[in-house]
């Protein structure tokens, strides 16, 4: 009997990634909760780890794979900027409980905290000041991407891994600024709950930023040092570049309801 595959679809050999990837974020959830009451940091270090470790791996063996480039026929490209569609759906849908919660207490601010928004004698961010500095770096970095994805499509190789890098750059600036800011914010995360949604959804798009960064510098480093993507073949790239511009439009959304809406 003839072993030859007869389909045009990818059947995966088993991998110990995924599992150790969600036993990671579990550990990094529980971890994060454990160290906003102070009680515990080595679960969330342990956490942090086995995410790191878990995506490094998945990542080494999908670039491995990727080299048999009969693997990856337009089946399955489909099939992935379908599992991307839907991962970016799940994170719209975490914002939306962000911002539902979010609006649910600056339009109806609740009587402890004297029923207006935000609350009495809480001192708000300037939006003008870093966050205007950082939408400005995002919107940038989201011109720089396009760029990167548009040369690769021409086969302009040079100005891809320019505009990556950029786009890279950029990216980490956000970081740097973010954390900046909330070293010097005016407020801690227990104090009350324009704190504690504030951190909760800046926060997270700033993870979000970060783990966008982490794709692209591996698109980079794979470009630049292996020589991987060409016209026909940047179905990777071309994930993380929608999954920044995701970013990009999330950070809008913040930069507007969250900073400019809460001014005063």
């Amino acid at each position: 009997m003839s072993s030859e595959k007869k389909h045009p679809f990818q059947i995966i050999d088993p991998s110990p990634w995924p599992l150790v990837i969600s036993m990671g974020a579990l550990l990094l959830t529980l971890g994060a909760v454990l160290a906003m009451h102070n009680k515990d940091f080595i679960t969330l270090f342990i956490g942090a780890l086995m995410v790191l470790g878990g995506c490094g791996g998945w990542w080494r063996d999908m670039i491995i794979e990727s080299k048999d480039t009969s693997i990856y026929t337009k089946e399955v490209k489909n099939g992935l900027k379908i599992g991307m569609l839907i991962f970016i759906g799940t994170e719209i849908m975490f914002f939306v409980s962000f911002f539902w919660v979010y609006f649910n207490a600056s339009l109806f601010p609740p009587e402890v905290i004297g029923s207006v928004w935000p609350p009495k004698g809480l001192k708000t961010i300037d939006p003008f000041d870093l966050p205007y500095l950082n939408t400005l770096l995002l919107l940038l970095s989201g011109t720089t991407v396009t760029w990167a994805h548009h040369s690769i499509i021409e086969g302009n190789k040079k100005d891809f891994t320019l505009a990556l890098g950029l786009t890279i750059l950029l990216g980490l600036s956000f970081t740097c600024f973010q954390a900046f800011e909330y070293y010097h914010a005016p407020f801690l995360f227990k104090g009350g709950i324009y704190p504690s949604t504030f951190y909760m959804a800046t926060g997270f798009h700033g993870a979000h930023v970060f783990l966008g960064t982490i794709f692209l510098i591996v698109c980079y480093f794979r470009s630049k040092t292996q020589g991987h993507y060409t016209q026909e073949s940047h179905t990777s790239f071309e994930l993380a570049a929608w999954y920044w511009h995701f970013v990009d439009a999330v950070w809008l959304f913040l930069f507007i309801s969250i900073y400019y809406g809460s001014w005063r």
